[in-house]
């Protein structure tokens, strides 16, 4: 387990997650609603692998985390609406649903030539993005029928023997992000979770 201070992330421990994600590990960690799993998008091994641990089907990809806005952009198109959305409301506790580039694997874009991203409120996510190159592909470190966890204790005994490295950031009152399409022109309200969503009405 690694410790890492979550509002100010010790250089040369996220650099030694990134080198597990670069081998095509699957690391645990904080983010701003949930504790998260995740591998590197471009390690197609490692996906499938996320897509077991889970007991998640195929055609039900995995969201991704983005650095910031910019990095957003290379892998998705963002029309002015998106744009705008995005720019007011990120980083923070939202997953934004949009069309996808062509860069994207397969494997993590849906039927709809969609994907879901997210840029946390997280210094530790963005700097593991950063650091990465690319994308993580992420999920809740949790399994169906039970509480999400709030420590990475509660992770290390889910999922402590089935992943590389988990990052203790200290604890979380976990709830999921807010899923919002900007697919269409105006936003669509897909999942209410810890974002507010009245903005988007």
């Amino acid at each position: 387990m690694l410790y890492i201070n979550s509002d100010n992330p010790q250089s040369r421990l996220i650099d030694k997650a990134v080198e597990i994600l670069r081998r095509g590990g699957i690391i645990c960690y904080p983010t701003d609603t949930v504790y998260g799993m995740g591998c590197d998008i471009f390690n197609q091994k490692a996906v499938k692998r996320l897509h077991q641990i889970k007991g998640r089907p195929k055609q039900k990809p995995f969201s991704f985390i983005c650095c910031d806005l910019k990095d957003v952009s290379t892998y998705c198109y963002l029309s002015n609406t998106a744009y705008r959305v995005m720019k007011k409301n990120l980083p923070g506790p939202y997953t934004f649903v949009l069309p996808t580039m062509k860069i994207v694997p397969k494997i993590m874009i849906s039927k709809q030539k969609s994907v879901g991203i997210r840029v946390p409120d997280s210094p530790i996510c963005r700097m593991l993005v950063e650091r990465l190159g690319n994308p993580i592909a992420t999920t809740s470190a949790g399994l169906d029928g039970h509480e999400l966890p709030s420590s990475a204790f509660e992770v290390e005994q889910l999922f402590g023997n089935r992943v590389e490295e988990i990052i203790d950031g200290g604890d979380l009152y976990p709830l999921p992000s807010s899923v919002v399409s900007l697919v269409e022109a105006e936003p669509v309200v897909l999942r209410e979770g810890k974002g507010d969503v009245t903005i988007f009405f």
